[in-house]
């Protein structure tokens, strides 16, 4: 079930907070909102959301994942580093 912005709504259970973020994420990843409020934050707000975002990425996502769904970098390889 895909909802609009008039269904979101979190606290009820875990399915429709689950649907709700998917919702609220991509509103807010439209380019007209995101480059109307980048100007509107402060320097010490975007590096408290940026730190808050990017924690929760590297907790909840692969390398891989990161760089295919989050960067869409469908050609990114994990190279290993070698040891000498």
């Amino acid at each position: 079930m895909t909802l609009d912005s008039q269904q979101i709504c979190f606290g009820l259970n875990p399915q429709l907070d689950q649907q709700s973020l998917s919702c609220f994420l991509q509103l807010a990843g439209r380019q007209e909102f995101a480059d109307f409020l980048s100007q509107r934050l402060s320097e010490q707000e975007i590096h408290a959301f940026v730190d808050f975002f990017t924690g929760i990425l590297k907790r909840n996502l692969s390398e891989e994942e990161y760089h295919r769904l989050f960067l869409q970098d469908e050609h990114h390889h994990h190279h290993p580093v070698e040891k000498g």
